[in-house]
């Protein structure tokens, strides 16, 4: 009889150690998932010196710039906290990988989801009878708003990691042959209000997207959000049935690319059409056609 951690040979007369398996970097899906994270975070670099670059032309000061910043370094923080899931699994990876994910995708979310009120209180302010709906949500109330929102998720996590926090586990049950390296979640309840908390600000910012689509011209950053929310929902949504039904250092994998899915839709679905308009079409990035009124003017 074997001990947990080997198995008997071919010819059943010795025991042998039992093979090791995790996502690591040498391995050639840790390595395109690296490649991918890296990527991504490097574009959210270039991005971000972009609107650096034009930050006083109307398309990045029409679309909250300050916020659009903050986004994008939220956006930087989701691609390299994939590395966090990428190697052995240590105590301290394990604690952290989660907590960080879920902290930067709540910053992500609610700066979205903040982005979305402005433009709804921009196009009411617009009317006679909302003048003052910019007075209640100028830029402090803005900060405030995502400030109290990520510290939520981070009381959220605090209190998950100090009550049953994740720790590494040797999985010998789920393959016979192999001793799986993962991280045990430490509490369901913990892990499922972190996702229940993304999901909640995740399909909140949707709805008053998807109820904002209409706006006029001049307010159309919400059809934009609303394209990229329904990435959000819809990579998450299929990552559950994936991850449950994926075995090993696979489900680990799956994981990762749900978070650079997700955040690759965001990055693109928001900032590129910004992008486009300021690095080739930059006759059109002037107060008149941001405005819409160029179309009235002929």
């Amino acid at each position: 009889m074997c001990p947990d951690e080997f198995w008997s040979n071919a010819d059943k007369n010795q025991c042998v150690p039992k093979e090791v398996e995790f996502l690591s970097y040498e391995d050639p899906l840790g390595i395109s998932l690296t490649t991918a994270s890296l990527l991504g975070t490097c574009i959210c670099g270039l991005v971000m010196i972009v609107f650096a670059l034009h930050r006083n032309t109307p398309i990045v000061r029409a679309n909250n710039s300050e916020l659009s910043f903050l986004l994008l370094v939220s956006l930087k923080l989701c691609f390299l906290c994939v590395l966090l899931f990428i190697g052995q699994p240590q105590l301290w990876t394990c604690q952290l990988r989660h907590a960080v994910f879920g902290i930067s995708f709540v910053l992500c979310i609610s700066s979205i989801l903040v982005k979305t009120m402005v433009v709804i209180a921009v196009f009411k302010s617009s009317r006679p009878e909302g003048k003052g709906a910019m007075k209640w949500f100028g830029a402090a109330q803005q900060r405030c708003t995502v400030l109290v929102l990520t510290a939520l998720q981070v009381v959220i996590c605090a209190v998950w990691l100090s009550t049953a926090s994740p720790t590494p586990h040797k999985n010998i049950q789920y393959i016979r042959s192999k001793i799986v390296y993962e991280c045990a979640i430490g509490s369901v309840a913990g892990f499922s209000m972190l996702l229940g908390y993304i999901g909640l600000l995740a399909a909140i910012s949707f709805l008053l997207a998807f109820l904002a689509r209409n706006l006029p011209d001049n307010f159309n950053e919400a059809k934009f959000i609303t394209f990229s929310m329904l990435i959000f929902c819809a990579v998450w949504i299929a990552f559950v049935p994936a991850y449950v039904s994926s075995p090993g250092k696979y489900a680990v994998a799956v994981e990762i690319f749900a978070i650079l899915a997700s955040s690759f839709g965001l990055l693109v679905a928001i900032f590129a059409p910004k992008c486009y308009i300021i690095l080739l079409h930059p006759e059109r990035n002037t107060k008149n056609a941001i405005m819409g009124r160029e179309t009235q003017k002929k």
